[in-house]
């Protein structure tokens, strides 16, 4: 680091060390860290906007709060750059998402500070609470904040945990971080009740209970002045939502103002009980194209900051996202029932053009995955066409809702699952591992793996026409290249193809390894099967082809145990055909952040990996291959 650009933050490599340092420093080492934060993710690429948004009260909670006996949960994470660099991580803070490189979001393992492992969102208060109560026990003196976003309050968990904090009385300070966005701009009721706050429609005043709580307090005038100096709208009367809920409220303050946060922060630590402080900041700070264009930079790729992000050349390669965004624009112009439906996550899932093409049929509920399902389900009760788009890791949220609400009922409702399998730099938290196992078990569901891009258009027609639960699952990024028809095509349902005709070794492939499979198949002679359906699976196929081969090897996408593998498995011991099997897939543990490449080779899912675990495999039940033991017929009268 250079210490004569960053003569404060270059000292810093604890909160202990930041404390040391005077009070009224405290705004240039919020300067030093919003700049050295720039420089370091546009040389490497991250999550960027929401870091830049909360410089100042990164070093306020810090410099007030002793950590890390003081514990403080970051909501989702996207944040957290600051915080990381605070706490003796600004030397590695260009590794983050890397391959060894620092978590892409607070990790207990990584840091005595990561208080809380995040990634998904709406969990802060609820953990917060957690550790006050467990505290509190144990008699000891420890405070606990949990910092969420506007984006994140609009989740259920974060009202269910508000509503036990009321009712529980723990010493807790929720820190609501309000600057109109999560990944894309806010929607829905609370996000208008918030702009209601600061648009001056209610009283402009302090409620008489929070004056009352301040009055005994030193520096208390100075308090209320500060709020009442930077609040644009309100500290409402106790009719307030969060007031109703049993927390005293405080705010709105001006969240890039280092000096009064520090002073507000010292006051509120001298209270106990449920606290809210509403802070205002903007999405970006510092970095003009940042703020005007906050969804574009939530987190980026390497880029120069004097030039800003800039789109690379040529024609990019078409992505499995682009896929289905076409393909959703071009089923509703020809079915006016289709409706889709996004958990706040427009741009990711590919829904941008069709929420303009569309507005009507469009919804985007916010961060709700559980609302999102029932949605739909309630949706296709009344003769629409739904279509959930999510992620992979986030349908894991409304896993009760998809049983109860869709399945059960069997209901036509359509998901289009995005970043299935392995998904790179953001880590185990949003690993879309899972689905197959998840899903597959579910009575009703169509289950469906596309192995390319046209595969993908295909595959969400064919769910589009089904009056059942269906589900499209399909990776992040693009494919190997495959041209996409624009003509509505189906494949049959529950049937795989033969792509190539072997000897010996059968490769049963699912979705995006299909490729590698064909790589190894030509290497090995092997037949090699794109199996399409994990749901209901292709039982046919695969006991024509164990009787034809020695051996079976399954390849996923997806962690191995109840996986795509496990249902040829089952299919095998009820035919009872005597061949060997290999499953390959995603291991039994969480892997770390990397690249999707590098991923799947630590998973054994590229072509060299697959190679050798076949190889190997082959090896090694040579070793192990009993014996056959040759016994004489008896003699009948029949041979007389």
């Amino acid at each position: 680091m250079d210490k004569t650009r960053y003569p404060l933050l270059s000292k810093i490599d604890s909160p202990a060390e930041l404390r040391s340092l005077r009070e009224n420093q405290m705004p240039a080492v919020a300067d030093e860290l919003r700049d050295f934060l720039l420089d370091s993710i546009a040389s490497c690429g991250g999550h960027f906007g929401g870091g830049l948004g909360a410089v100042e009260i990164t070093v306020a909670l810090h410099y007030v709060f002793n950590t890390p006996h003081d514990r403080i949960v970051w909501d989702v994470g996207h944040q957290c750059y600051p915080h990381k660099i605070l706490t003796g991580r600004k030397d590695r803070i260009t590794t983050i998402r890397t391959k060894d490189g620092l978590a892409p979001f607070p990790k207990r393992s990584e840091s005595e500070h990561d208080h809380f492992g995040t990634g998904h969102s709406s969990t802060s208060i609820g953990a917060a609470l957690g550790m006050a109560i467990a505290s509190a026990s144990r008699n000891e003196k420890r405070k606990v904040i949990a910092v969420i976003g506007d984006g994140g309050i609009t989740g259920g968990m974060a009202y269910e945990a508000l509503n036990h904090l009321g009712d529980s009385n723990a010493d807790l300070l929720v820190i609501l971080n309000d600057n109109e966005m999560s990944i894309s701009p806010n929607i829905g009721a609370m996000t208008n009740y918030l702009t209601r706050l600061l648009s001056g429609q209610m009283s402009a005043t302090i409620s008489k209970s929070s004056k009352k709580l301040l009055q005994p307090i030193p520096f208390a005038n100075e308090f209320v002045g500060r709020i009442t100096e930077h609040a644009k709208g309100v500290v409402t009367p106790p009719g307030t939502l969060f007031e109703e809920l049993g927390l005293s409220y405080y705010g709105p303050a001006n969240g890039h103002d280092a000096s009064s946060l520090i002073k507000i922060l010292k006051n509120l630590k001298r209270l106990d009980g449920p606290k809210l402080l509403h802070i205002c900041t903007v999405k970006g700070k510092g970095y003009a194209k940042a703020e005007s264009d906050p969804v574009g930079y939530h987190a980026v790729p390497t880029f120069e900051p004097s030039v800003g992000v800039v789109k690379s050349g040529g024609k990019p390669k078409i992505t499995y996202t682009q896929v289905f965004s076409d393909w959703l624009c071009d089923i509703a112009k020809q079915d006016e029932r289709v409706m889709a439906i996004t958990p706040a996550m427009r741009e990711g899932s590919g829904l941008v053009r069709f929420s303009k093409e569309f507005p009507d049929r469009y919804f985007d509920v916010a961060i709700a995955e559980q609302h999102a399902v029932t949605l739909a389900a309630g949706m296709a009760c009344e003769d629409t066409k739904p279509i959930v788009a999510i992620y992979s890791t986030f349908l894991q949220r409304g896993y009760d809702q998809l049983i109860h609400d869709v399945a059960v009922q069997n209901l036509p409702v359509m998901f289009a699952i995005d970043r299935a399998g392995v998904v790179g730099g953001d880590g185990q938290t949003h690993a879309g591992s899972f689905d197959l196992t998840y899903l597959r078990c579910v009575p009703n569901m169509v289950v469906m793996t596309p192995s390319d891009e046209n595969e993908t258009r295909r595959m969400l027609y064919t769910a589009y026409l089904q009056e059942c639960p269906a589900a499209v699952r399909y990776p992040r990024g693009s494919g190997p290249g495959t041209p996409v028809e624009s003509e509505m095509n189906a494949v049959e349902v529950g049937k795989g193809e033969v792509l190539r005709q072997g000897k010996q070794i059968a490769i049963l492939a699912f979705g995006s390894p299909v490729h590698d499979a064909l790589d190894v198949g030509e290497q090995l002679d092997a037949t090699v099967v794109n199996m399409r359906f994990v749901k209901p699976i292709d039982q046919a196929l695969i006991i024509d082809v164990a009787k034809a081969h020695e051996l079976i090897v399954t390849i996923e996408d997806n962690v191995v145990l109840g996986g795509a593998g496990s249902a040829v498995n089952e299919v095998l011991a009820i035919s009872q055909l005597a061949v060997r099997i290999k499953n390959l897939g995603l291991p039994d543990h969480y892997l770390n952040h990397a690249t999707r490449e590098e991923q799947l080779t630590d998973a054994g899912l590229d072509a060299d990996g697959i190679l050798e675990a076949i190889l190997q495999f082959k090896k090694e039940s040579q070793k192990t291959k009993p014996a056959v033991k040759r016994t004489r017929r008896r003699k009948t009268k029949s041979d007389s």
